[in-house]
């Protein structure tokens, strides 16, 4: 999930075009939804491409007992990106890093070779790549993996499908990353993916695809709030997310919902 203010001034996305969520959004905010769906531990992840917004999520962190860990952004082509990197790192919150790869226009900026050293410096410090991309990305985080197979990787929002179209090409290419014994994928983003008024019926076929593909033990649920609130509430996610998975055994949904992103992000 995420919380921002807009004040900070640094989420160039966030416009007052997307009127339900052009506002301030902190924790005190989420609490009602957390009670509703039983959550007990969250993961903030960043929403802004500033080293300022990985500060301010790792103190929001540092005063909220229900937040175990921050994915945050660092400006991977600095000539201090390592040196941020390994500062950032001191404190324990921070698991991961994420850069906003959907938001990039270059499609083979991942690959990049100047790039090499931070994604071996991750490793080396145990933390984890969040990778935010589109559909057509998938065959360049291929490369990308393939390149650096100690590096673990997320994929968010199961690669945002077109969710209402055609989804075989989506499938193909994510199944290619998915044959990767060590990727993971989240089960979220996908209310503000679906082309026509979401719901469980609309959403299956994306389930479907990311249980098969990846199983319990490499999905994990998130929320995406508050951007699911464009197209839902936080608790209707949930609720559309328990009954699509309502087939799998009690050890399959305890992996989904909260399991696997333990482990993966080495949470305690």
């Amino acid at each position: 999930m995420h919380v921002w203010q807009l004040l900070r001034g640094d989420y160039g996305w966030l416009t007052p075009d997307l009127a339900p969520i052009y506002r301030d959004f902190m924790i005190n905010d989420v609490r009602s939804s957390w009670e509703q769906a039983g959550i007990d531990y969250v993961v903030l992840v960043q929403a802004a491409p500033t080293l300022e917004e990985t500060r301010f999520l790792l103190s929001v962190a540092e005063a909220e007992p229900q937040v175990k860990g921050v994915v945050g952004w660092i400006d991977m082509l600095s000539p201090h990106a390592i040196d941020d990197l390994e500062r950032l790192a001191l404190n324990k919150l921070l698991r991961g890093v994420r850069p906003m790869l959907q938001d990039i226009p270059d499609d083979h900026w991942m690959l990049k070779a100047e790039l090499s050293p931070f994604y071996r410096a991750l490793t080396d410090l145990g933390l984890r790549f969040d990778a935010l991309v589109l559909p057509h990305h998938l065959p360049n985080l291929l490369r990308l993996i393939e390149r650096h197979p100690d590096l673990k990787i997320v994929i968010d929002h199961g690669a945002k499908p077109p969710i209402g179209e055609r989804l075989d090409p989506w499938r193909r290419d994510l199944a290619q990353v998915a044959s990767i014994p060590h990727v993971h994928c989240k089960f979220s983003g996908l209310v503000t993916e679906c082309r026509k008024p979401p719901s469980k019926d609309t959403l299956q076929p994306v389930a479907e695809a990311l249980i098969d593909l990846f199983g319990p033990e490499r999905l994990m649920f998130g929320s995406d709030w508050p951007v699911c609130t464009l197209r839902s509430t936080y608790p209707q996610w949930w609720q559309w997310a328990q009954e699509l998975t309502d087939h799998l055994t009690e050890d399959q949904k305890t992996a989904i919902f909260g399991g696997t992103a333990q482990r993966f992000y080495g949470l305690v």
